[in-house]
């Protein structure tokens, strides 16, 4: 890890973000008046994702260079979705109707339009932020974080080879992308906890996620029962075996596809880790059709709970509040664009009766991508872990596209 952290061993760091787990987790349980006050405001969720961001801020370790996050994404992420899916009512999901998608779409064009507008207010506040000549000239930049919101890391290199922005141009804009995502994120797990306030702001329908569930509630307590050792043992084994698989056939599909359809590249079908995704939650679902579905009543998705928590904690390393002091314009321009991709969102939200959760999905799945849209949808309810996973998918589908879109809107507004 990184020479400048105080704890370098990556088994030391994960050490700590474990305890760190057991005592939010210990505490949230308490009786002790002081945290039942304290966790009536502040979720969970939002501290396992902070606090590690702390450590990272302060230089306890180093997020940027641990490898935890890349275990957790890539082991841990995948495991966690056959566990949630495995008791998943497909037909509900599919009942929760065309809302999620719209949502989606407004998520994507908010951003694609968001980039050229917050680009153009702050330059008439700082006209400078337009300077830089050639590869240093900021809408390359920011076309590169228009890949990472609407799609992920696959569309913003792409961005980077289509615009080509310079290298220390292009780590700027990493700092923003990862603060301001990552900011936008915790108020969305934040208000994950509590949508009713919103949700009556917004005059929202939310009848098909309360029958969802109330119909995975039901489930849960009509099958569960103690777990011995070897129900927990089934599960891991099941759910790791279904995520070897995953890799198996995503490392080898990846390639194929990437070299014998190049054609294909610009939809990141060419990504091992897109396939993980889908073999992984496509695993989950088939599972569910099967006996496999009872392993729900001996805490699968506890347990896929427990390895998607993990993963927030590994997200929280990788945030560094400090990186806002490296060129605050340009942070100010990512706070705008966001800001205006969150208006879009409500806006149309109110006017069709979306609830929160619709919100919240189709934001993530644009802006976090198939490692974090879960997150956030479990943190409604584990259920409901799915539909982030579905829509984030559809972002690496068309990421490309919307931020090549972005691309040529501030090039043609701003460019030379």
């Amino acid at each position: 890890m990184g020479t400048n952290a105080l704890i370098q061993d990556d088994a030391v760091v994960f050490g700590l973000i474990m305890a760190v787990l057991g005592l939010v987790f210990y505490t949230s349980g308490s009786k002790h008046p002081f945290f039942v006050v304290f966790y009536r405001f502040v979720p969970v969720v939002l501290l396992c994702y902070f606090i590690p961001a702390l450590f990272n801020t302060f230089g306890l370790v180093s997020g940027a260079e641990s490898n935890l996050y890349y275990v957790a994404s890539r082991y841990l992420l995948p495991t966690s979705l056959v566990l949630l899916t495995l008791s998943i009512d497909l037909k509900s999901i599919l009942q929760l109707g065309p809302k999620a998608l719209v949502m989606f779409l407004t998520g994507t064009f908010g951003i694609i339009l968001g980039g050229p507008a917050a680009l153009f207010l702050v330059s008439l506040v700082f006209p400078e932020v337009l300077g830089g000549m050639g590869a240093d000239e900021t809408w390359r930049g920011l076309a590169t974080i228009a890949g990472s919101w609407i799609g992920g890391s696959a569309n913003q290199t792409a961005m980077l080879e289509v615009f080509g922005a310079s290298p220390a141009l292009f780590s700027q804009m990493i700092a923003v992308d990862v603060i301001v995502a990552n900011l936008w994120m915790a108020f969305l797990l934040y208000w994950a906890a509590k949508p009713g306030p919103i949700d009556r702001l917004l005059k929202a329908d939310i009848t098909a996620i309360t029958n969802l569930k109330e119909k995975v509630a039901h489930y849960q307590k009509n099958n569960t029962k103690i777990p011995q050792l070897s129900d927990t043992m089934s599960i891991l084994g099941l759910g790791f075996f279904i995520t070897g698989l995953s890799h198996f056939f995503a490392g080898r599909l990846a390639p194929y596809i990437g070299d014998t359809y190049p054609w294909l590249k610009p939809y990141s079908l060419d990504s091992p880790f897109f396939w993980l995704v889908i073999l992984a939650t496509s695993g989950g679902l088939v599972l569910s059709f099967t006996r496999c579905r009872k392993l729900e009543g001996v805490g699968a998705s506890r347990m896929g709970s427990v390895l998607l928590y993990v993963l927030v904690a590994s997200i929280g390393l990788q945030m560094d509040l400090r990186a806002v002091l490296d060129n605050p314009l340009f942070f100010l321009i990512g706070i705008t664009w966001m800001a205006f991709h969150i208006f879009f969102m409500l806006l149309v939200a109110y006017l069709i009766r979306a609830p929160f959760f619709y919100v919240a999905i189709g934001s993530q799945a644009n802006v976090g991508g198939a490692a974090s849209a879960p997150i956030v949808a479990s943190a409604f309810h584990p259920a409901l872990a799915p539909v982030g996973v579905l829509l984030a998918v559809l972002g690496y589908a068309v990421g490309t596209y919307g931020a090549y879109l972005c691309g040529v809107l501030l090039q043609l507004t701003f460019g030379s």
